[in-house]
């Protein structure tokens, strides 16, 4: 194997943790909300804040390294169109995900204090979920957008 494939493989097991990650993560927020349980929206909402963090995170990290290898050793160039737009779509994906962190620990929150008061989860937590869907919107499919640039390089 040589250290192309390795990197690439690397490149490409990221962005299938990310998607995985991602899609895992709202399934079980989706659930979880449904229920409308606190102590339910609470647990999972703490699964999902360490598995953003472990996961996500460190995948999000290894993405440029691993893409700047590839560079390096395919002699591609910054400004080849398929690359510009993926770099740009990784930026968008970016500034939605950031806050979405956030809206995860504060929902935890919420849903926590709900729970141990055994009252009704409180507006500010159902706003913070519409929200949390709205940036998941452009934010995975930013993400959806550059594997199929990765894959496709149509332009």
């Amino acid at each position: 194997m040589t250290l192309y494939f390795l990197v690439k493989y690397l490149h490409v097991l990221g962005a299938i943790v990310i998607l995985g990650t991602g899609t895992g993560i709202a399934f079980f927020m989706l659930m979880a909300h449904r229920s409308r349980d606190a102590s339910f929206i609470a647990r999972t909402a703490s699964t999902v804040v360490i598995a953003d963090m472990l996961f996500t995170l460190t995948a999000v990290l290894l993405q440029p390294v691993t893409g700047g290898v590839l560079m390096m050793l395919s002699s591609t160039a910054f400004n080849e169109r398929w690359l510009s737009t993926s770099l740009g779509l990784y930026a968008v994906a970016g500034l939605f995900w950031v806050p979405v962190i956030f809206m995860q620990i504060e929902m935890r929150d919420l849903a926590a204090i709900a729970a141990a008061q055994n009252a009704a989860l409180p507006p500010r937590y159902f706003a913070l979920f519409r929200r949390w869907v709205l940036f998941g919107i452009p934010g995975f499919g930013s993400v959806m957008a550059i594997l199929w640039l990765m894959i496709a390089k149509p332009f």
